[in-house]
């Protein structure tokens, strides 16, 4: 590793960053809408052994590119394409790229509604009700004041380098959001209504098993949660110290991300049963009602029937989101700024400035667009552009790679017995599998 590229410093800070990166709003949302639509504990189970089969080895080939070539996906993919062609590595690294700054362009408006609700229930115990009331209500004023309150957000942190800053957040952010979960399950397991959801969640249904939608909808959650295709990945995975026991890294990743998502459905599952109890309208003709009309109505509604305890719950419940996006915003602004750094050799304060106009940009053109780009960039970025990368890394790693690919290496294999095993597998059955979902995707559109 070159001596003025920066990197994580400790094995756990890098664990805990590359975690927050693949847990957000996905997870923390996501995966519990996904369970709650497609048979409760049934889908857990899916859940987990697609994980295995599928999302790990895809996450494996996305960290591990990044880790051999000690550079940002551009470059690093250009590398791992040499042999074929490194224009097409080096377009394929901003096909990811261009991704980052799409997902960044929604995600962000996103993170900002969650932003402006965490701060509406303090607002109200401070007493300023009709600032409180605002910060509730969708408007373009609070997208035009939010969303660039969490693009600086990121933007600080960033600026701040991989150790100082992203390392440095992600360790303290990752503790206190875990800490915040529990907390909100436990007291949201104590609520009227709670058990009824604990029940659809955790005591499985084998017979749904047979509804092969539920195996594509786990399959595809499964590997969407761990934000694998854009890049975010392979420049963290770049930031460790070449050959740095790569498997165990992203099993402990994969292991962290699914635990949240795990006790995220612990925790929204049971909160939609307490919310019926109340008699909130929350299923309509067996599915979830929308998932933001559940977050930013609902679920809100759902808290001022709690009566004083409700604001505080309210504030715990919107700081963790907030937080669950800001940790995956780093890692997709680090994939542009990363090569702004090291190809064209921009100081990071003037690449994470460059980034964060880009990015305002996008954001104010949905904001001024919602109704036609808001829901097309997120299908793009969902259904086309994290298969379309997560399957042209198995291709990389399975037959483009060679010099410098241990699993290309035979005399290493030759030693190594696993090693040609895990290659087969990245090689056959990663895009088998991964081609299954998208060609599902596609149909369902």
């Amino acid at each position: 590793m070159s001596s003025n590229r920066d990197s994580f410093h400790s094995r756990i800070g890098f664990i805990l960053a590359a975690a927050g990166a693949a847990i957000g709003l996905g997870n923390i949302w996501g995966f519990p809408t996904q369970a709650a639509n497609n048979g409760g504990a049934a889908f857990v189970f899916v859940y987990l052994i697609v994980t295995v089969l599928l999302a790990i080895p895809a996450l494996y080939a996305e960290m591990y590119i990044g880790n051999q070539a000690q550079k940002n996906p551009v470059g690093a993919l250009a590398d791992a394409c040499e042999n074929v062609s490194r224009k097409l590595g080096k377009y394929a690294g901003l096909f990811g790229l261009l991704g980052a700054i799409l997902m960044l362009s929604f995600y962000t408006i996103v993170a900002g509604w969650m932003l402006a609700h965490a701060l509406s229930p303090l607002m109200e115990l401070l007493g300023f009700t009709d600032a409180a009331h605002w910060l509730s209500q969708s408007s373009h004023a609070r997208n035009l004041a939010f969303t660039p309150i969490f693009i600086i957000l990121g933007a600080l942190i960033i600026n701040n380098g991989v150790h100082k800053g992203i390392e440095r957040w992600s360790s303290r952010l990752m503790p206190i959001l875990f800490i915040l979960l529990v907390g909100l399950i436990i007291y949201i397991l104590q609520q009227p209504g709670a058990s009824k959801g604990v029940a659809m969640y955790l005591m499985p249904d084998f017979s749904q098993l047979k509804d092969p939608m539920l195996i594509i909808s786990a399959m595809g959650q499964a590997f969407f949660s761990l934000s694998i295709g854009v890049g975010g990945m392979m420049v963290y995975g770049s930031y460790m110290k070449r050959n740095a026991q790569m498997g165990k890294l992203v099993i402990s990743i994969g292991a962290l991300d699914t635990l949240i998502a795990f006790l995220a459905g612990l925790l929204i599952i049971p909160t939609l049963f307490v919310a019926q109890h109340m008699g909130l309208e929350v299923f309509s003709e067996g599915k979830l009602i929308g998932g933001p009309q559940l977050i930013f109505s609902i679920l809100p509604t759902l808290f001022d029937s709690m009566g004083s305890i409700g604001v505080y719950v309210a504030l715990v419940f919107f700081s963790l989101m907030s937080m669950a996006a800001l940790t995956s915003t780093i890692s997709s602004t680090e994939v542009p700024v990363s090569y702004l750094v090291e190809d064209k050799k921009y100081s990071r304060s003037k690449a994470t400035i460059i980034v964060s106009i880009i990015v305002l940009i996008a954001c104010m053109s949905i904001v001024f667009n919602f109704d036609s780009l808001f829901g097309a960039v997120i299908t793009w970025v969902n259904s086309f552009q994290l298969p379309i990368m997560g399957l042209f890394y198995f291709i990389v790693v399975g037959w483009i790679w060679k010099r410098g690919n241990q699993l290309a290496d035979k005399s290493l294999i030759a030693s190594k017995p696993g090693l040609k095993l895990l290659g087969n597998y990245l090689r056959y059955v990663c895009p088998i599998l991964l081609s299954i979902v998208f060609i599902n995707v596609l149909m369902s559109l």
